[in-house]
């Protein structure tokens, strides 16, 4: 096939999402973008500094319009990755992004992660890994699919590997790694409860009708927002969330209409609210149970008239507005309870969307789990974590009351602690740890009361005595992994090795 016009078909065919390197190195840039170009046939920008991406390219595009970015995280001239990310995001732009540095750390990956990179490669790297980063990394985070086969034949969304020696996602657990049908904008299910909320997002994101979401806490509402706002007629315009219990109340009257120069101490401008800057877009309410009565008589008017009044002005300005909100809270008990309006909730509950606690879509925790490893794991694979049977046992019983969320910072740790081990269940958070059945009641028939009685502040001490020891003896005397073993603190298993004189009777480590 004549290259030039494989790339020339490729290009026609092209997403409109481009792809932006930054890399001071010209030889690997090159090679990256020839690279990307041939397999993907994608619109790719290469940059050998920060500030050239920021002039050029920011000059150029749409903020509104997504991008993946492939940024090193040391740059010459003292540039940074990260702070181009950081950055970005200020600026409003819709991106994804994957950093590449040549000096791994657990720092580095804590880093990424915190400014939201999809991603982060080791250099030296395989391309093969690459590839199927910038695969998921559009499918997953911008809803762009790719021509998507790997070189080694593997339909993509595969399983990741990081060359010929590397395993695959933990094979013994049977996690399956999430297809194209259990994403949805950043949610991942194949539950019937999710695959309802997936049905009933997109049923009521082509209207304008406002919409309530309900859930505990964790359960990714504001996803749920997102994907409404994407999907609707609104799509192109802002988006703009307020937490409602996040802001004192007397502030968030002016933070949602805004202010006028002199309305109160401190209001040395006029200054626009969130419902101005979300004029022709939407308007995300998180947390709305939580808003002072006094707001909620306002924010009623508001849904009413379509006009709000910024503070200290009796002028009224017209908006046009999408209204979505959220709370983890009842609404029907609070207006029974006369702390929500009842005429408020009926204006917002004209489509509601109801989301599901964890425990109650259990067979999403493996797909979950998938996700997020593949999230935190690093790209050549060397701190991956595998499962043993019982550890996964705990984590499928769980309650998880924090839901997603909770999760995921579970994964995010034990990737970060644990990684390139095993997990055992004395790995997992001691709140885990603790449901499991043995840890509770194998121990309820070990011990006969005798006829006589026993002293039972004696007994309790030397069953004490001597699960301490045997956790030291199986931990190689090793205090960390022994107080999770005991579901301790470390402090106070050495307080109560201290008051029991057992600190001389075995070679510990701290």
């Amino acid at each position: 096939m004549d290259d030039l016009n494989f790339l020339q078909r490729s290009f026609d065919q092209a997403p409109t999402a481009p792809l932006v390197i930054v890399e001071d190195d010209n030889l690997l840039g090159l090679t990256l973008k020839k690279y990307l170009e041939r397999t993907f046939g994608l619109k790719v920008l290469l940059y050998t500094s920060s500030e050239d991406c920021l002039v050029e390219f920011t000059k150029n595009h749409d903020p509104k319009s997504p991008f993946f970015l492939l940024a090193d995280i040391s740059l010459g001239q003292g540039s940074d990755g990260l702070l181009l990310i950081d950055i970005l995001k200020e600026r409003g732009f819709t991106f994804t992004s994957v950093v590449m540095t040549g000096f791994a750390s657990i720092e580095t990956a804590i880093a990424a992660t915190k400014r939201g990179a999809f991603h982060y490669l080791t250099k030296p790297f395989e391309l093969d890994v690459l590839k199927q980063l910038v695969f998921n990394g559009f499918r997953e985070r911008l809803g762009i699919e790719l021509n998507g086969v790997t070189n080694s034949g593997e339909e993509a969304g595969a399983p990741m590997r990081s060359g010929r020696a590397a395993r695959p996602m933990i094979p013994q657990l049977k996690l399956e790694r999430p297809i194209a049908e259990d994403m949805f904008y950043g949610m991942v299910g194949r539950s019937p409860a999710m695959k309802e909320v997936f049905e009933r997002i997109k049923k009521v994101a082509k209207s304008d009708s406002t919409v309530l979401i309900t859930g505990p806490s964790g359960t990714g509402k504001e996803l749920v927002a997102n994907a409404i706002h994407k999907l609707s007629n609104r799509g192109a315009a802002p988006r703009v969330s307020v937490n409602c219990g996040a802001i004192p109340g007397e502030l968030l009257e002016s933070e949602l209409f805004g202010h006028i120069k002199g309305a109160f101490t401190g209001a040395i401008s006029n200054r626009k609210g969130r419902f101005e800057l979300a004029h022709q877009g939407t308007l995300f309410l998180d947390e709305i149970g939580d808003m002072p009565l006094l707001l909620q008589v306002k924010l009623l008017r508001v849904l009413q008239l379509r006009q709000i009044e910024p503070v200290g002005s009796s002028e009224a300005v017209d908006v046009d507005v999408r209204m979505v909100a959220a709370t983890h809270r009842d609404l029907e008990l609070q207006v029974k309870d006369g702390r929500f309006r009842e005429d408020l909730f009926y204006r917002l509950n004209v489509i509601p969307v109801k989301l599901p606690a964890l425990k109650e879509r259990r067979e999403d925790i493996p797909l979950l789990i998938s996700y997020f490893l593949d999230r935190f794991t690093s790209a050549d694979r060397s701190n991956e974590i595998s499962f043993s049977h019982e550890a996964m046992d705990l984590m499928m019983s769980f309650e998880w009351p924090g839901n997603v969320r909770e999760l995921e910072n579970v994964i995010e740790r034990l990737v970060i602690l644990r990684g390139g081990n095993e997990i055992l269940p004395e790995d997992l958070p001691s709140k885990i740890y603790r449901t499991n059945p043995l840890v509770s009641s194998q121990y309820k028939t070990i011990f006969e009361l005798p006829d006589q009685g026993v002293d039972l502040k004696t007994i309790l001490s030397d069953i004490e005595d001597s699960l301490i020891l045997q956790a030291l003896n199986r931990t190689g005397g090793n205090k960390n992994q022994a107080s999770k073993l005991l579901s301790l603190n470390r402090t106070t298993l050495i307080e109560k090795m201290k008051k029991k004189g057992l600190e001389n009777g075995s070679s510990l480590d701290t």
